[in-house]
């Protein structure tokens, strides 16, 4: 056998290890994660499907992150399933040399879930990924009767290193309190809504009342160039949406050159300085 034959025999069982191990620790079938559902997921997973969202800085001089979009949509059947789509997803990046934060948006009901919570805590220490490289994303506050379940599996989590962000955020008091008790590490900010419905200064303000505070802003769902312009009003710390760049597959995030992305995403805006012509 040659060298790179048993190489990659070794890649193959190495990457493939996880997935028998997971098998083994929260294999139960309601949960999403029987034999079948596994074949399904390797299938799927080699398909290489444009469901990775791009998140820059303000500027887009620089990729800070990647949101998995097919977790907003997932049926309870999948959600254990696509999440490990996801922390496979973020592995493969970092076993390329990448160090690309993924946001893992889910749902209360099932942060609330001690089960739920069970398996996704093995699939975490399963990945073996350092801390700061996973991020929950909790895609609505949760209800004075799931509140304090929620709170304990969020808390489980963070405990093995899990950032927790904010989606969806409106302004409410009710949001505002929830982020300061749990000081979630971010806070994402629909622009397009924030375009039709002025986001309350003072809510705002409240994000940031401390320069210590761990908040960062992520301005959301970017279209129109006044999306970005709103985004440097708020002075985001980040920024994703179809006009920074649409959905890649997780192989074409690794060709994702941050100074292309700044040129093209700079080009937008109208030029300062005159040609050689004098003309603007």
């Amino acid at each position: 056998m040659s060298p790179k034959s048993r190489l990659y025999t070794l890649v193959k069982a190495w990457k493939n290890k996880p997935f028998h191990e997971v098998r083994d620790a929260c294999g139960d079938p309601w949960l999403g994660l029987s034999s079948q559902a596994l074949e399904e997921h390797q299938s799927w997973s080699k398909r290489q499907a444009i469901s990775h969202e791009p998140i820059f800085n303000r500027k887009g001089t620089k990729l800070t992150g990647s949101l998995f979009r097919p977790l907003l949509v997932a049926s309870d059947m999948q959600l254990l399933r696509l999440f490990m789509e996801g922390l496979d997803t973020v592995s493969y990046w970092y076993r390329s040399g990448r160090f690309i934060p993924g946001i893992l948006p889910m749902p209360t009901h099932a942060l609330a879930s001690s089960s739920y919570v069970d398996a996704m805590s093995e699939l975490i220490l399963n990945s073996r990924l350092p801390v700061g490289l996973v991020a929950i994303g909790i895609q609505s506050v949760p209800d004075s009767a799931t509140v304090d379940a929620c709170k304990e599996g969020l808390l489980r989590l963070r405990r093995l290193g899990v950032l927790l962000h904010c989606l969806n955020f409106c302004g409410s008091a009710e949001e505002l309190h929830w982020i300061t008790d749990m000081q979630l590490e971010g806070v994402h900010i629909d622009m397009s809504t924030l375009r039709e419905h002025n986001l309350a200064s003072d809510a705002l303000s409240q994000l940031r009342q401390s320069p210590y505070s761990p908040t960062q802003i992520y301005a959301a769902n970017i279209g129109l160039v006044q999306d970005l312009k709103n985004a440097s009003t708020l002075i985001a710390d980040h920024a994703y949406g179809g006009l920074m760049m649409a959905p890649v597959s997780r192989h074409q995030m690794l060709q994702i050159n941050d100074s292309r992305i700044a040129k093209a995403i700079f080009s937008l805006h109208p030029h300062q300085h005159p040609n050689q012509n004098g003309d603007k």
